[in-house]
């Protein structure tokens, strides 16, 4: 019998928050880089190497599907390798153990190189690295954002065979386009083909989204901003991403995109079995202390926690998910169970990652330690330390 290369080690002392609720006096058993079990404190295997925490809560590795820089650079800057290891690094830090890199808006020549890399981050295991997201470039000018305007145009014929191609290549292609720069005919050949549409961008109206989830899109890129909003008459891109169940949404919960109360209304409207779940939009200032960057050659400057161009257009966020999270329990009323849900376990459901996301036996061993206060303590991806 040969010995285990993979001892058990068990984190102990902090609550857990399992796929069934929460657990008191339990301990997180891990093996490798999967978690193990989930076991009361008087059932722990004998010579497992134990942790013990000081309390606070475990949770899993939160998933954030839209990062478009981190550790003081841009995907946009150089969309390589190396790149994509720092992103990665800085993300895992403070939370986000799996991510997808986000290429906003540019030339097809990055976007090839923003598939390429990304491909190549997969097949060496750069850790966190699940996917990728394209921002853009195939947007409405008229809700461009922070987006270069001179770089938006609508989708070809080239560049829909080119995302297709990159969706075979990739365990996750998430693709952010406008109604007004892609047809229904496109946005069935991208779902089709594995692309996780989403709709943002856009002044789309209601009838336009619905024929485009008829046509496979999935997903609205973060509520409320760069959209539509909802009207009497006119419902728009909010009021559709609320309506119709086949639609998930991106939230970011920094208190400067969203206010609360719409928070706390798009909640409690949202029609599932889509769900609303949290993202960063993080840019190059996540996991870092610089406070300017560039971003197709215009500066971005961070105040506090407001990331604008000189014209004063919101351009990204500075926010840890840990901070979306405390957020919406202190600001929105939400069960703190639902807040980390909204982290982890919604945006993986969404890749189909069942093995993110989630303590339990089985899945991926990427766990966070929070103090009482929200506070990240530890992190633990794939099982190892951070």
């Amino acid at each position: 019998m040969t010995e285990d290369v993979h001892p058990l080690r068990a984190l102990t002392g902090a609550r857990i928050l399992t796929p069934v609720g929460w657990e008191d006096d339990f301990a997180l058993v891990l093996r490798g880089d999967q978690i193990a079990a989930v076991l009361p404190m008087g059932k722990l295997p004998e010579g497992a190497e134990v942790t013990a925490l000081d309390g606070g809560i475990l949770t899993a590795g939160f998933v954030d599907l839209q990062v478009n820089g981190g550790g003081g650079v841009m995907f946009n800057d150089a969309p390589d390798l190396e790149q994509l290891q720092v992103i990665a690094a800085a993300h895992a830090k403070i939370g986000a153990t799996s991510i997808l890199p986000t290429l906003i808006t540019d030339t097809p020549n990055f976007v090839a190189r923003a598939i390429e890399a990304t491909v190549e981050a997969i097949a060496a295991g750069v850790p966190g690295i699940v996917g990728l997201h394209l921002e853009g470039p195939h947007l409405a000018v008229s809700r461009k954002g922070a987006h270069d305007a001179s770089l938006i145009r609508p989708m070809s014929e080239t560049d829909l065979e080119m995302l297709c191609a990159a969706a075979s290549r990739l365990p996750v292609l998430k693709v952010t386009l406008a109604c007004e720069a892609a047809t229904p005919a496109q946005i069935r050949r991208l779902s089709e083909a594995g692309v996780l549409v989403s709709l943002g961008h856009t002044d789309a109206s209601h009838a336009d989204c619905v024929t485009a989830v008829a046509a496979g899109a999935r997903c609205v890129t973060h509520l409320f901003n760069a959209q539509s909003q909802l009207g009497n008459r006119e419902p728009g891109v909010v009021g559709a991403a609320l309506d119709l169940g086949g639609l998930s949404a991106g939230l970011i919960a920094d208190g400067v995109h969203v206010h609360p109360a719409s928070i706390r209304a798009a909640l409690a409207a949202k029609t599932g079995p889509g769900q609303v779940f949290l993202v960063s939009d993080s840019m190059a200032t996540g996991g870092s202390d610089i406070d300017r960057f560039t971003l197709n050659g215009r500066e971005i400057r961070r105040d506090d926690n407001r990331l604008t161009l000189a014209d004063g257009t919101l351009a990204g966020a500075h926010l840890e998910l840990a901070t979306a999270v405390k957020t919406l329990v202190e600001g929105c009323d939400v069960a703190l169970e639902t807040a980390l849900e909204m982290a982890s376990a919604r945006p993986a459901n969404l890749i189909g990652r069942s093995d993110l996301g989630r303590l339990h036996p089985g899945a991926r061993a990427d766990v966070l330690h929070l103090n009482d206060a929200l506070e990240l303590q530890q992190v633990w991806q794939s099982g190892l330390a951070l």
